[in-house]
């Protein structure tokens, strides 16, 4: 049997073998090929969870992402008209966490996807000092650099992670499992994301139900669903990584 670590000497083989062993080995060599090549479009997902075509390339998803985080004008609007109202509203969302119990002042929270940061601005003024963001573009601060797909946070790091950004992950299993990995056993997840009606033209993925993201969870309990009013978001899904 060939295996990938067997070291093969082709002088030493008969004449009539070596024709078929070299296209063997040309066959797994483009066999492995493909398989690092494997886009999320050929994974397996749950129905309604639909990963959105036309990215060639990772870098190809990075540069779409970047069009709208460094537009010039979006930044304007986020850092001055949009940003009393936003700050406003994520309080109440995090006052709100407050009175269920999913939140305290003494909780290490990320918001994952924060743009400029208005969610770590609410999050401070509600009482959670101890607040950061993360995005592509940093906004110091309250945003540092960093890619949902692949965080830089030790394992078990915060006690709260909150995104309103699932749609933009073009491998939402990577933005999940990166939540996952960086909440202390214990911590909350909370999720804002559209069901009835699709996201904006920037989205990598349209979720249709809550259905998936209960899937996606691999080490947490869905503890709590309900209808939000929350710049084009309609659902707040609250997860609770297991302790055991």
């Amino acid at each position: 049997m060939i295996h990938a670590g067997m070291k093969i000497d082709l002088q030493k083989l008969p004449f009539a073998l070596k024709p078929f062993l070299l296209s063997l080995l040309l066959s797994l060599s483009f066999l492995a090929f493909l398989s690092f090549q494997t886009t999320p479009h050929s994974l397996s997902l749950p129905p309604d969870l639909r990963i959105r075509p036309g990215y060639s390339s990772y870098d190809a998803y990075i540069n779409r992402q970047l069009n709208k985080t460094l537009n010039p004008k979006l930044r304007k609007i986020w850092t001055t008209r949009d940003w009393d109202r936003k700050v406003r509203v994520f309080s109440g969302f995090f006052d709100d966490l407050k009175l269920r119990g999913f939140l305290s002042n003494d909780s290490k929270a990320l918001c994952v996807g924060a743009r400029v940061g208005q969610e770590v601005a609410a999050l401070k003024r509600v009482g959670v000092n101890d607040s950061i963001g993360i995005d592509l573009v940093p906004y110091p601060p309250l945003v540092i650099r960093g890619d949902f797909h692949r965080q830089s946070f030790n394992d078990r790091s915060f006690d709260l992670e909150f995104s309103n950004v699932f749609d933009h992950a073009l491998y939402p299993w990577k933005f999940v499992g990166e939540i996952e990995r960086t909440l202390k056993p214990g911590g909350i997840c909370v999720l804002h994301v559209s069901l009835s009606r699709r996201a904006d033209k920037y989205s990598a993925n349209d979720l249709y139900s809550v259905g998936p993201l209960k899937e996606l969870f691999k080490v947490s309990e869905l503890v709590e669903v309900r209808g939000i009013d929350g710049f084009g978001l309609d659902t707040e899904a609250v997860f609770r990584k297991k302790t055991k």
